[in-house]
């Protein structure tokens, strides 16, 4: 059985841990980490310390709907988890990552526009004498 790393669990909530595989689960926003744990194995667990946390990105659809979100670490890469009530878990967790570290990630419209104006700059290096 896995041992929790918080003395004091703040949120729990239902969950989808959405790498690879969908798990489901439960998450644990708590005093000293963010915590997910599978519902059918429970020794399947994520354990991501606050300290370990570079910067959390959320997916924003139109104006108010927060379809998902991503806990970016500063060694292990990041992980994405989508929750029954997105926008109350990432409350729970601006208690312990500061403002500016909460970010939205670019929709479509923005990395399609990126792709574009990078075009010029491919191809130059393609093409570039030596």
């Amino acid at each position: 059985m896995a041992i929790s790393m918080n003395t004091n669990v703040e949120y729990s909530e239902r969950a989808t841990f959405l790498q690879g595989f969908t798990t489901y689960g439960d998450v644990m926003v708590g005093d000293k980490a963010f915590e997910f744990y599978n519902e059918k194995n429970k020794e399947d667990f994520i354990q991501i310390p606050w300290e370990e946390v570079d910067y959390v990105s959320a997916e924003v659809i139109g104006k108010k709907r927060i379809t998902r979100f991503a806990i970016f670490t500063k060694r292990n890469g990041h992980f994405t988890f989508s929750t029954r009530d997105n926008k109350a878990t990432l409350r729970a967790i601006r208690e312990h990552v500061p403002a500016d570290r909460l970010l939205k990630s670019p929709n479509v419209l923005q990395v399609a526009k990126a792709g574009v104006k990078g075009i010029p700059g491919a191809f130059g290096s393609v093409f570039k004498r030596k």
